[in-house]
C-alpha cells in the first residue's frame, strides 16, 4: 500500500531566499540586538534590530550615503565607506544606550575581508562588542583605501583610464590618491559629531 508524502510549503520569505529562518531563530535566541548588514549594487545598509513579541523593533540605521553629510566624496559600496557606514552605526547605537550586538549577514556568503566584513569592523572599531574573529576583517591599509591610492598614483601614467576609471572621484573634487587621509577626515568627523551630540 502506497503511503502518502506530506509536504510542507516553506514560508514565502523562504522560498524568496530573504530569510534563513533556522539562522534567524539562532540570532534571536541570543536575546541581543542584531546588527543587520547588507549591500545592494549601489549602497551598503545597516541596521541595529530588537525582537519583540509584536514584530522587529529597529533602532538605528545608517547606509552609505549618509556620509555625503560628513563630506564624503568616494563610493558607496566601497571596503572605506562600509568601514564608515559601520562607523557611523555605531555612533548612532550608543546613542541609544546599545553597547552589544550580534551580526547578522543575511544570506550573504561570508569572505574573508569582504564589504560585509569591513563594515564589521568599522561597527567594532565604533565600540560595540560583536563576536567577531578579527582575522576576517581586512587590513587598515584596505579599510583606509590605501590599495585604491597606490592604483590611481600607478594608473595617472594613462591619463584616459584614469580619467575613466576615477570619474565619480573626480567629480566630487576627490583626488583618489588622497583616498586614505579622505577616510581619516570623514572618520574624525563622524566621531566628532557623536560626541558633540553626546554632550548636548
Amino acid at each position: 500500500m502506497a503511503s502518502k508524502t506530506i509536504y510542507t510549503v516553506k514560508y514565502r520569505r523562504a522560498l524568496a531566499g530573504k530569510t534563513d529562518y533556522k539562522t534567524r531563530l539562532k540570532l534571536l535566541l541570543s536575546g541581543t540586538p542584531r546588527l543587520v548588514i547588507r549591500k545592494s549594487l549601489t549602497t551598503i545598509s545597516m541596521q541595529v534590530i530588537s525582537y519583540t513579541p509584536t514584530g522587529d523593533r529597529v533602532h538605528v540605521t545608517a547606509t552609505s550615503r549618509m556620509l555625503a553629510q560628513y563630506g564624503w566624496k568616494a563610493g558607496n559600496k566601497s571596503t572605506s565607506a562600509a568601514y564608515l557606514t559601520g562607523l557611523l552605526t555605531a555612533q548612532h547605537a550608543h546613542q541609544k544606550k546599545i553597547t552589544n550586538c550580534i551580526a547578522d549577514i543575511g544570506g550573504t556568503t561570508a569572505v574573508k575581508g569582504s564589504v560585509v566584513y569591513a563594515a564589521l569592523a568599522g561597527a567594532v572599531d565604533g565600540g560595540l562588542s560583536i563576536p567577531a574573529t578579527k582575522t576576517v576583517f581586512p587590513g587598515q591599509d584596505r579599510l583606509l583605501g590605501k590599495h585604491v591610492a597606490a592604483y590611481a598614483n600607478k594608473l595617472k601614467t594613462t591619463p584616459e583610464r584614469y580619467q575613466r576609471q576615477f570619474a565619480q572621484y573626480l567629480k566630487n573634487g576627490l583626488d583618489p590618491e588622497q583616498l586614505p587621509a579622505h577616510v581619516e577626515t570623514v572618520k574624525a568627523k563622524i566621531i566628532g559629531d557623536t560626541h558633540d551630540k553626546a554632550r548636548k
